[in-house]
């Protein structure tokens, strides 16, 4: 097989919550992660730590943190999957009530899972959101939510559409189980698990247990890479699974609008970085962009979407092509940075 698991079993029967951390050359960072759940006011837990076939010494760590404490369980992989692979590794071995997620160069505060727990104790909630910490090195800022106690699971799928709401959060197990993360894409593709998590909730709630986030200058979602293409699959894969599921064709409707505005926003991406990259690359990265446009359904968008030039539906792939290079062009992104 190509993937092994080396997984050590605790004692631990049924725990609270179950929480998910995936590791990949996280050394660095490893311990005050770790750290952070083991101080947790919150005892019952279990930390499944999922290493992805790190080269550094990661894997040690873990096995150390293990010995210390019989919560914390290790599972291998052989070969690098990625982040969302890796935590649906760690899902399938789930036995907590709730699950959420641990970045392995992040970390709670203290009272964060406790706080988070509390928050099911209201009728009908099925996700809580964390306060998110964004931690810079110098400094460091809360995330703007908007003021709610509760929200509809529909409300909160649409607010997630433009991250007027973040995703982080602690969800009840059995809609993690149902929708594990989307491994499509090595980058994007979360957003798709957590938008499915919002949407099949009766309630959404929010706590005030504290996820801090650290905050690094080269985030890889903002580099110039080919892979920024992959947006595009990712969006497609969710509504893909959006159609399985027969939603409304509301909420479809807002779907397929989000997907013209990222098709939009990736254009950018080509029109201002294309020629940083290999010639292969971007002729892959144009036929992305065509085929997203060609599969976008132009019944479901509506016209605060498209009315504003470089939005506007074309009837040819050649007219959108020279109205986007217009609109950039007088933007002035031309030899800029996005």
């Amino acid at each position: 097989m190509l993937l092994k698991h080396e997984l050590i079993q605790n004692s631990m029967g049924m725990a609270k919550v179950t929480v998910l951390v995936a590791v990949y050359n996280a050394s660095a960072y490893l311990k005050e992660c770790l750290d952070s759940l083991l101080n947790q006011t919150l005892r019952d837990i279990q930390i499944i730590c999922i290493d992805d076939c790190s080269t550094d010494n990661s894997l040690s760590i873990l096995h150390d943190y293990m010995k210390l404490d019989s919560r914390i369980e290790v599972v291998h992989l052989d070969e690098n999957h990625g982040q969302a692979f890796a935590r649906n590794e760690g899902l399938k071995q789930a036995k907590g009530d709730y699950v959420c997620f641990l970045d392995a160069d992040d970390w709670y505060a203290s009272g964060a899972l406790e706080q988070a727990v509390n928050g099911f104790s209201h009728e009908g909630v099925d996700t809580v959101l964390f306060n998110v910490s964004m931690d810079y090195t110098d400094y460091s800022e809360i995330y703007p939510l908007p003021d709610f106690d509760f929200l509809s699971g529909e409300e909160a799928f649409r607010m997630s559409l433009t991250w007027q709401i973040h995703g982080v959060y602690m969800v009840r197990t059995s809609i993690h189980q149902r929708f594990p993360y989307d491994t499509t894409c090595r980058l994007y593709s979360d957003d798709n698990t957590t938008r499915l998590h919002y949407l099949h909730s009766r309630r959404v709630g929010r706590c005030q247990g504290v996820y801090h986030y650290r905050q690094h200058s080269s985030s890889a979602t903002h580099q110039v890479s080919v892979r920024r293409f992959d947006y595009l699959k990712a969006n497609e894969s969710m509504k893909s699974v959006l159609l399985q599921l027969k939603v409304s064709r509301d909420i479809l409707s807002l779907y397929e609008n989000h997907r013209w505005l990222n098709l939009v926003g990736v254009y950018m991406f080509y029109f201002v970085h294309g020629k940083a990259l290999k010639e292969g690359e971007r002729q892959w990265g144009l036929q992305e962009l065509h085929r997203t446009w060609a599969t976008i359904d132009r019944t479901l968008l509506d016209q605060n979407t498209t009315k504003k030039f470089g939005y506007r539906v074309m009837p040819t792939w050649t007219l959108f092509r020279l109205q986007e290079w217009l609109y950039f062009t007088l933007r002035g992104f031309l030899g800029k940075n996005v």
